[in-house]
């Protein structure tokens, strides 16, 4: 198997959740567009402040302008950089100190709004990048304070209580407050959302790294007990053809089931050797899903258990390519409902949507509480010996690579229920292969 490259080389990597975050610098932008747009308006014509507002609702549309291209161009886009959201962060910065510059510098309580900039950037970027914010900022609001516009500010008060800066403060605070509560909380969210999926995906990481552990010890094994058993094998070829056994009926039979015992070995290793690998294995049979389950269910009742009952609801059968691998761990779950439940094991075969649904039932104790919420790591098993747990946590895994899932729950009356949703597309036969 071809070692997978490394991503750097396919696609760049992109930070957690950036993707998310550009898309809430995005809506904040439209935010501050209608709000300047509200705030001209408002001043001018309601306020009576002069203002040349030429320039002042320029930027407005350019920010709207930015934002559609934006949207238009970065379509499919998986994420953004660090630069790339710094820029975005800059243009704010840069719009809001133009929107000053026309409107008395720092003497106009809008000043603030390059707070929740800096609070945005520690937010969203590494400490040394959100200090370039804070530094920008820093720079521009101290421009600002001695290159500006000064406002042309009517006269008198209104009711006779509070100015007019007065008021721009009030309207201030309350808009830095809604915006920080709205746009902060969804991106620590996101933030949270990212450590979480990291999270997953390194518990993923370290069970296929524990999968290519076993896929090492399943060949050491392979390699070590090949040759025994196959002495084995030619010992007792000879055995059943010398006269004097062939002579005793019972010798016979007895040797014939040491040499079915003796296949089913070789069957059983290089079935835990395909499924420590990649699920699609060596030797992948060609079959349809009925006739592959009914094999399943006759292979099992032939070895004496005789208590395997397959119900296929599936009405139209589908082509499949079957490997050993996939019959290995459908063999784990049933081996294990058959160690809790001798007596009765059914199998149901279903089609959901365009998943392959298989279901295992059995009558037996069914799982602890605790058992259920860590099916799938390996060396969690209810039977108490050293080692156990790798059956279920083979069979989470490939199906997890055929892009399934298993769900593992108890049933209402009695019983467990093992239930593997395998996506039909995975395991359907192509032509050419």
């Amino acid at each position: 198997m071809s070692a997978t490259p490394p991503l750097s080389s396919t696609r760049p990597i992109y930070p957690a959740a950036s993707a998310r975050n550009m898309a809430l610098l995005v809506q904040l932008r439209w935010v501050a567009a209608v709000g300047q747009l509200v705030a001209i308006w408002v001043s001018v014509r309601v306020l009576g402040v002069k203002l040349d507002v030429a320039p002042l609702v320029a930027v407005p549309v350019l920010m709207v302008v930015i934002n559609g291209l934006t949207l238009l161009l970065d379509r499919g886009r998986e994420g953004y950089s660090h630069v790339e959201l710094l820029g975005a962060l800059t243009l704010d910065m840069l719009a809001l100190a133009w929107q000053l510059y026309f409107s008395g510098g720092t003497s106009n309580p809008f000043t603030f709004l390059f707070l929740m900039q800096i609070v945005i950037a520690a937010i969203l970027l590494p400490p040394n990048w959100s200090a370039i914010v804070a530094g920008m900022a820093a720079l521009i609001v101290t421009r600002l304070a001695f290159v500006h516009r000064p406002l042309d500010l009517p006269t008198g008060t209104f009711d006779g209580t509070i100015e007019l800066f007065q008021l721009g403060n009030l309207v201030c605070f309350a808009l830095v407050a809604a915006l920080l509560v709205f746009f902060v909380i969804r991106m620590d969210r996101n933030r949270r959302q990212s450590e979480t999926a990291l999270a997953a995906l390194r518990q993923q990481a370290t069970e296929e790294q524990h999968i290519v552990r076993l896929g090492l010890l399943a060949s050491g094994a392979a390699h070590e007990l090949g040759t025994p058993m196959a002495t084995m094998s030619v010992i007792l070829g000879d055995w059943q053809r010398h006269p004097a056994i062939m002579a005793d009926q019972d010798l016979r039979e007895e040797l014939h089931d040491m040499a079915s015992e003796l296949k089913r070995c070789k069957s059983i290793l290089s079935g835990i050797l395909l499924s420590a690998g990649e699920a699609r294995g060596e030797n992948p049979q060609i079959t349809t899903l009925g006739d592959f389950l009914a094999t399943i269910a006759a292979e099992w009742n032939e070895r004496g258990h005789g208590v395997i009952r397959l119900r296929n609801m599936v009405e139209t059968d589908h082509p499949i390519v079957a490997d050993p691998a996939l019959r290995q761990i459908i063999g784990n779950v049933i081996d294990n409902a058959l160690e809790v439940s001798p007596d009765f094991v059914e199998i149901r075969a279903e089609m959901t949507g365009g998943d392959i649904v298989l279901t295992v039932l059995d009558l037996g104790p069914g799982f602890a509480p605790d058992m259920l919420e860590s099916i799938g790591r390996p060396y969690n098993s209810t039977k108490g010996r050293d080692g156990g747990g790798l059956g279920l946590f083979l069979v989470v895994n490939v199906v997890r690579k055929l892009g399934g899932r298993v769900e593992v729950k108890n049933r209402t009356a009695r019983g467990a229920m093992v239930r593997l949703e395998i996506p039909v597309a995975s395991l359907a036969y192509r032509t050419g292969e």
